[in-house]
């Protein structure tokens, strides 16, 4: 049986914390569960090793069958919640041609996000409302990574 994690937050003073529950329904592939969503430690260890200033989301997604339309459509949604916290989209295109790769490694977008802060990206997976639209970028992806940068 697969599982889908689901992140809800609960606030600590100075600290965005999150308890991850699992149930029924995650994307699978080759009988292992793909991740799409972070999980509590993620967030944990985002925080944590937060070094200040502005972060880039990296994005790579790889979708479901029919899920590019479903992440589409989570991604109309979206777009209040970055301008409500500070994020902007800096890049967002269809992968192509993958010259250093194994087979299997290419991916289907690629998105970069970028917030003022880390907190501001973990405030704004924590909105309630925003959490109503996370189910449909779940539903559209197969397989995802979603990495933090720090500039050079």
């Amino acid at each position: 049986m697969c599982l889908r994690t689901v992140l809800i937050p609960f606030v600590a003073p100075g600290t965005a914390l999150f308890l991850a529950l699992a149930f029924p329904g995650a994307n699978e592939e080759k009988g292992q569960l793909m991740a799409v969503d972070p999980r509590k430690e993620d967030l944990e260890r985002l925080a944590a090793e937060d070094p200040g200033g502005p972060v880039v989301m990296l994005n790579l997604l790889r979708f479901t069958p029919g899920g590019e339309a479903t992440y589409q459509e989570y991604a109309r949604h979206t777009g209040p919640f970055l301008k409500r916290y500070g994020g902007r989209l800096l890049y967002a295109g269809q992968g192509s041609t993958a010259l250093v790769a194994e087979d299997g490694q290419a991916w289907d977008a690629i998105l970069v996000v970028q917030y003022p802060s880390r907190d501001a990206f973990l405030r704004m997976v924590a909105d309630p409302e925003y959490r109503k639209v996370t189910e449909l970028r779940s539903t559209a992806l197969s397989e995802a990574v979603l990495q933090a940068t720090v500039p050079w």
